[in-house]
């Protein structure tokens, strides 16, 4: 992979256009009413998931990059096939969609290039708050939100109290046993994988993830995290332990496992 040249300020903007025009595409449905499905995991599906996967999958087909692409609406690829992939996108359409359903505007669009098992450039854009966060590996991560860019990075140290950013649609008793390590702490609830991003700009210290995710929930904001300084690590239930970051396509399942998104000061 020449590698250089896709995480270049240039390639990024594409991707950052892309993932605003998808994102215009669900406000377009996002304001109006709409029809909700079932999806045969009992996960809920809207036209506004499968037309911003629409339009990503044709964009990133016309770049000249020639990655394969696996989305949540487009994820029977076999293992055998996947497994011979180097270098891909991952993208989640619409991630949040219990969030879009109940209108609170905390959902995203989420695009990642994953390169060897590791994010390498993510975008996570959050239409309703016109909120867009981009990294890779060579420009680090930035925020743009209302015409104002600004580079970047997790919090130096943690506050008092630590703040822990807990899932508004999930949780779990996981959650609750492994917070009772904290003195004090304040949960900030939050949807999608602005979870992962309110970390990775500082605005929250710790993000215990001790439930199921897929693949593409995490990767783009994963990238972010990693650009900003930040660590996605793997957590043992069975151990109460971290263990090694969090990596993609090195199974047949693309379900996670549990993770914990923190910056460098937290549990060191």
């Amino acid at each position: 992979m020449d590698n250089q040249s896709f995480l270049k300020q240039e390639f990024i903007n594409k991707i950052n256009e892309i993932a605003i025009n998808a994102g215009q595409k669900i406000m377009a449905i996002y304001e109006k009413d709409f029809d909700v499905y079932e999806k045969k995991d009992k996960s809920p599906l809207t036209e506004a998931d499968l037309a911003s996967h629409q339009y990503i999958m044709n964009e990133l087909a016309e770049l000249d990059a020639g990655y394969p692409i696996l989305s949540e609406e487009s994820a029977e690829i076999s293992w055998q096939e996947r497994q011979t992939w180097s270098t891909y996108w991952l993208i989640d359409p619409l991630d949040g969609t219990k969030e879009f359903i109940k209108k609170n505007g905390e959902f995203t669009v989420n695009i990642a290039l994953i390169h060897e098992n590791e994010p390498v450039l993510g975008v996570v854009y959050a239409p309703v708050i016109d909120t867009l966060y981009y990294a890779t590996t060579e420009i680090g991560a930035w925020m743009q939100q209302a015409g104002y860019l600004a580079q970047i990075k997790v919090a130096d140290r943690p506050e008092t109290p630590v703040r822990i950013v807990g899932s508004r649609s999930h949780q779990s008793d996981a959650m609750a046993g492994y917070l009772k390590q904290f003195p004090d702490y304040k949960v900030v609830p939050m949807g999608s994988s602005l979870k992962l991003c309110v970390v990775a700009e500082g605005k929250a210290d710790l993000y215990p993830r001790l439930g199921p995710t897929c693949e593409w929930d995490t990767a783009a904001a994963h990238a972010v995290v990693n650009a900003a300084g930040g660590r996605c690590v793997i957590f043992d239930e069975n151990t109460n332990s971290e263990t090694k970051d969090l990596t993609y396509n090195t199974k047949e399942s693309l379900l996670n496992p549990y993770f914990i998104v923190k910056g460098p000061v937290i549990n060191e």
